[in-house]
């Protein structure tokens, strides 16, 4: 009996002991299976709903609404880049802070009272789906699917004006870059509620000059992109890199395909798009926003936004302005903005650009008094005052009210002459050239080594476009043209185009062409800037497609050539006081992919025996001098 109550004891007391291990297990983990974010003090309501699409896929997506809001508009985004990320709340329960992130002009959508909506596109972050980079649209027979980003796009305006009891049933939709393309699709067949489009530094045609190639040259620093955008759904597999100059990267591995091998890129759709299409075939043609939406109707106001240094997409939005503009008979559904900035700083602080001061917070003075006004009145009904096109001019550090872009009545040339000056005459006589020879195993550098990887974050990227050209000028292989010392004003406003006459000795070449700001060699309270070569407008051309972009052939080798391109728009007053001048190169490394200057058919597969050096030679008189038609305005 003494045995067994001692052994029921025992026994129970062992399981009261193991029982309180259980529990002691279970609370041993202080965090709770899910935190709910205490909304105390806040001055907005916080939602996150996951919406459903026609075809059943749901898209995360947070709404941010102000308290006591009624007849409040919509204020969208949506992005690749993680929706609740961009709507984080930032220490405070101020919904600035909420939108401190990428994409969020916080003090206009604050003041503005609006009810932002931010939401992951199909495939990403937090929602369901396959994603397809800048997926194609219904019926392109690049997308199988009845589903596309526009689709997309209806059907969440169509649910939030149906879900959210505190707006007026207007939406807008507003982005940059990636988030940027995305009011543009926007724009195919929209929804009725959407009143209005703020497409900022789009990405538009990835191979005429956006994020992939500019006139056929691959920009190769973008692959670490690619991966990491496409490898997983939330980004979490990083690039891995080595080295701490990204010169040292590419060149190592020879070629852009042979660095993506490297890299396992290979099994990334998209880079497998990439490499199969060098050229501007249908690909790319098919995809190509400009081009879709010059055969779209104009239904919904546009606001396209430009940055005049935009080192990511230089292209896009004049290209969309330009097809656009067309349909707008009245003057009052297109409208364009462009400042001096970098990509995306229309949302930061626009009181410089590098070493480049504007003498004023360019970028706040826009969102007050451009894009404030512009959202009030097609979301709310207000009164504006928004000229058709806001342009700042550079050099006369002005910001411009203008009925249209460009408003250069014509081109004037302005010509390479012997003795490597520049003018608006041509040299007369026999035909000269200047030479120089292009070496692939020494390629020219975009900017300074070391060449910092590519990022947002303590780097030199953005400001690059604006870097002191100086840094290559007296380099043997980049001519350098230099004009008199200005007497008067010499002001642009378009796109610069290249004439260049060339011939090489290989069957192949690239050609880096820059116009370029010279400053006195004394800028008053402002030494840094004394001789400064700033670069008002820059870019490259691959001379395989010098008979057209989808047609890429062998140059006849030791044959002057002609080569036809434009320069991204400029709008700039050049000072008396300052020179202009004209740089000339073939190579811009590691931005973009190094020309073997030997044609192969596809130069991501480039072999190392197929890389030579060239003769370069530029003609500088004669019949067919070399020049660039300026589009002067005065």
């Amino acid at each position: 009996m003494a045995m067994g109550w001692f052994g029921g004891a025992a026994a129970l007391a062992l399981g009261a002991m193991l029982a309180g291990g259980a529990a002691l297990a279970q609370s041993y983990n202080e965090r709770p299976d899910v935190a709910t974010l205490p909304q105390t003090g806040w001055n907005y309501e916080r939602r996150t709903v996951d919406v459903p699409m026609r075809d059943g896929v749901t898209l995360h997506t947070v709404i941010l609404i102000p308290k006591g809001a009624k007849n409040a508009p919509i204020l969208m985004t949506r992005t690749p880049y993680n929706a609740e990320a961009l709507a984080a709340n930032q220490k405070s329960g101020d919904l600035g802070s909420a939108l401190a992130g990428y994409d969020n002009a916080y003090d206009v959508i604050t003041e503005g009272g609006y009810i932002r909506v931010i939401q992951d596109i199909r495939g990403k972050y937090g929602s369901q789906g396959d994603y397809v980079m800048n997926r194609p649209l219904v019926g392109s027979s690049l997308n199988p699917t009845k589903v596309d980003d526009a689709t997309d796009c209806y059907d969440t305006i169509d649910w939030l004006v149906k879900n959210t009891p505190e707006s007026n049933g207007r939406v807008g939709i507003i982005g940059i870059s990636y988030d940027g393309y995305e009011p543009l699709v926007a724009l195919i067949n929209p929804h009725p509620a959407l009143k209005v489009s703020v497409p900022m530094n789009p990405m538009v045609d990835g191979w005429r000059g956006d994020d992939w190639f500019h006139n056929g040259a691959f920009r190769q620093t973008n692959m670490p992109y690619v991966w990491e955008q496409v490898a997983t759904r939330d980004n979490s597999s990083a690039w891995v890199s080595n080295y701490a100059d990204d010169y040292d990267q590419y060149m190592n591995a020879g070629s852009a395909g042979e660095l993506g091998r490297l890299h396992g890129l290979e099994q990334i759709g998209t880079w497998r798009k990439i490499t199969q299409h060098p050229a501007y075939d249908a690909f790319w043609q098919e995809q190509a926003m400009d081009r879709i939406l010059a055969r779209e109707p104009l239904r919904v106001p546009v606001m396209l936004v430009h940055s005049l240094w935009d080192q990511e997409d230089i292209y896009g939005a004049p290209a969309v302005y330009a097809a656009l503009e067309p349909k707008d008979a009245a003057n009052d559904m297109v409208y364009l903005s462009m400042g001096p900035w970098h990509h995306g700083q229309e949302i930061g602080d626009g009181s410089t650009l590098g070493a480049v001061k504007w003498d004023q917070d360019t970028a706040k003075w826009w969102r007050r008094h451009v894009l404030a006004p512009f959202l009030a009145h097609f979301l709310k009904g207000t009164p504006m005052d928004v000229a058709p096109v806001t342009a700042f001019q550079s050099g006369s550090n002005e910001w411009q009210r203008l009925n249209g872009w460009p408003t250069a009545p014509a081109a004037t040339p302005l010509y390479l002459q012997p003795g490597m000056g520049l003018g608006f005459a041509a040299a007369g006589g026999a035909a000269q050239t200047v030479d120089y020879v292009s070496d692939p195993a020494k390629p020219v550098t975009y900017e300074v080594r070391p060449n910092t990887p590519t990022g947002y974050v303590d780097n030199r990227w953005p400001t690059w476009l604006a870097d002191d050209q100086r840094a290559v000028s007296s380099r043997p292989d980049v001519l350098t043209f230099t004009g008199p010392v200005l007497t008067e004003a010499v002001t642009i406003a378009g796109a610069p185009v290249v004439h260049l006459n060339a011939a090489t000795t290989g069957t192949d070449s690239d050609w880096v062409v820059k116009l370029i700001d010279v400053y006195p060699d004394q800028v008053a309270g402002d030494r840094a800037m004394g001789g400064y070569q700033l670069a008002v407008a820059m870019d490259i051309f691959r001379g395989r497609y010098r008979e057209g972009f989808d047609k890429p052939k062998p140059l006849a080798a030791n044959t002057p050539l002609d080569y036809e391109f434009a320069l991204p728009n400029a709008n700039h007053v050049f000072k008396p006081g300052h020179r202009i001048m004209v740089q000339i190169q073939s190579s811009w490394f590691p931005l973009y992919d190094r020309n073997p200057q030997k044609f192969v058919p596809n130069i991501f597969f480039a072999k190392p025996g197929d890389y030579q050096k060239a003769m370069q030679s530029v003609t500088v008189a004669g019949a067919k001098a070399s020049y660039v038609a300026l589009p002067v305005v005065k």
